[in-house]
């Protein structure tokens, strides 16, 4: 088999299994919290320390894949990422398993843009499109049958075996990497642009802390404003970093001005916010409230699984005739209405109600994936897609660790209202924040079973009710994130904007 194939299946090793890493724990939760003695806080937490080195670092690991070599700093990636899996697996407390998570998401941030880099240095033409596909069809399968596998691990052995499993998956990939893939690098690579990561990973975390706190803390506290302020102050910091370092910046800021540009940041950053950040409360909704096990929860995103997988595939192939915009516009249109379909939820739904938004949500999640990866190389120069891919890759990541923030601030802050309004009057109404605590970190079962027998069958709706129309109000307010990342797409990404793909000979290379 050729290089560049060898090259395609490590690539898409090292994207599904850190993208599994994302959606494998959501399902986990409830026994990690149980095991562990988690909160609410510290469930969001397990899923955003990964995003956040993630999306804080992937910048920075690009520039470095395209000046020491990208072959090199991939497998760095893999082998740190699958040895903090280990580190997750052994974890004793919560805190130790998010202090692990980081790191993971250390040797994820190179991984994430240099897998999309050492791809196109080896495809062109037809072939590129293809290799985007099937990477594309990776990258839906992966977020989507995470919950499946990571619902089976937790059932059938215990949740330390969600992060076990990339040991093999790793070591098989360092391997490959070591003896098929050629090395490559910018022939004229700018220095590391470290004051650029420091402030941008430090904005980042001030923003998300702010965002997971702020429903404890009150939004006017004295903390809250102060996180809010540095993180403005931060990100101020750190334009003014990128325009004064210019060529040597890690987010060349002159990129900006291609629209097709901004609209494909735009459009990445829409789907994880919504759609991908949304599936850490669908999951708590079907093992919470409907009483699934972790599997039986993770065998209904199966539905979206499949149709992301079978339609990436297809729309990869499209990305050569298709208008970009199209695409982008068209995949993201498709999860917001697959997100408004997903509503109207109460006490007695069943997760039925939950198919039709998730069959098109899987078809919406499908169509986009690829024109995001294509496109993510098409709007920068050749001898810059490490950096292109990186920064498509960090709006994901920002995408996904301030959807599950925002959204959480939003869902916890709706429990809590309701629930005292629900409780009021009866004999637990004086543990409502407590009861509030409990449902929106996944300990609904609990309430229930820890309340007297004669008001269990009441609090057991009103934990119901008040999940639900939490639920609700944050599908809606994904889905309009959603829809308005299409419109912007449609508005933004224009074929002229792209670069030329370069010939396979014209891509600087030097081979291993």
């Amino acid at each position: 088999m050729a290089r560049k194939w060898w090259t395609l299946v490590v690539t898409c090793l090292a994207i599904f299994m850190l993208l599994v890493d994302i959606t494998i724990v959501n399902v986990a939760l409830p026994a990690i919290a149980k095991d562990l003695d988690a909160t609410f806080s510290d469930l969001q937490w397990v899923i955003d320390a990964y995003a956040l080195t993630l999306a804080g670092l992937l910048l920075t690991a690009g520039t470095l894949a395209d000046r020491f070599g990208r072959r090199m700093v991939f497998a760095v990636g893999l082998v740190l990422f699958t040895l903090s899996s280990v580190a997750c697996a052994l974890a004793p407390t919560a805190q130790a398993l998010i202090l692990a998570r980081g790191v993971q998401g250390v040797g994820g941030a190179v991984l994430f843009p240099v897998s999309l880099a050492l791809l196109a240095q080896d495809f062109t033409g037809r072939e590129r499109a293809t290799a985007f596909g099937i990477w594309g069809a990776t990258t839906g399968a992966a977020v989507a049958v995470g919950p499946l596998v990571g619902g089976a691990l937790t059932d059938g052995l215990s949740w330390p075996w969600i992060f076990y499993l990339n040991v093999p998956v790793g070591a098989v990939a360092v391997w490959i990497t070591l003896r098929y893939v050629r090395e490559s690098k910018d022939p004229h690579p700018s220095g590391v642009d470290w004051g650029g990561t420091v402030t941008f990973t430090a904005a980042l975390f001030c923003l998300v802390l702010a965002l997971i706190r702020a429903n404890d803390e009150g939004w006017g506290s004295t903390l809250i404003v102060s996180l809010f302020v540095a993180t403005t102050v931060l990100l101020a910091a750190f334009v003014a970093i990128e325009t004064r370092l210019g060529d040597g910046a890690m987010f060349d800021l002159r990129l900006s001005r291609n629209q097709a540009f901004n609209g494909t940041s735009i459009a990445a950053f829409a789907l994880s916010a919504s759609m991908f950040g949304m599936f850490l409360y669908l999951t708590l909704y079907m093992q919470t409230i409907l009483g699934f096990g972790p599997f039986a929860a993770g065998l209904r995103f199966l539905p979206v699984t499949v149709l992301s997988f079978f339609c990436a595939a297809a729309s990869g192939r499209l990305t050569e005739r298709v208008p970009m915009r199209y695409l982008m516009a068209g995949g993201l249109t498709a999860v917001g209405v697959a997100l408004l379909l997903m509503r109207g939820l109460d006490a007695g739904s069943e997760w039925t109600a939950l198919l039709p938004g998730m069959l098109l949500a899987g078809v919406g999640i499908g169509v986009i994936n690829p024109a995001l990866a294509s496109a993510s190389i098409g709007v920068v120069p050749p001898q810059r897609s490490g950096m292109g891919s990186g920064i498509n890759s960090t709006f994901r990541q920002v995408g996904i660790a301030t959807g599950i923030a925002a959204l959480g601030a939003i869902f916890q802050s709706v429990i809590g209202t309701k629930v005292d309004e629900q409780l009021a009057g009866t004999p637990v109404a004086a543990h409502s924040g407590e009861i509030a605590d409990a449902i929106a970190g996944g300990g609904a079962q609990q309430v229930i079973a820890n309340t007297p027998e004669p008001i269990r069958g009441q609090v057991q709706h009103v934990v119901a009710v008040v999940f639900t129309t939490a639920l609700n109000d944050i599908l809606l307010v994904a889905a309009i994130v959603a829809l308005a990342g299409a419109v912007l797409a449609l508005l933004l990404v224009r074929q002229r904007d792209f670069h030329p793909q370069p010939a396979a000979a014209a891509v600087p290379a030097a081979e291993a």
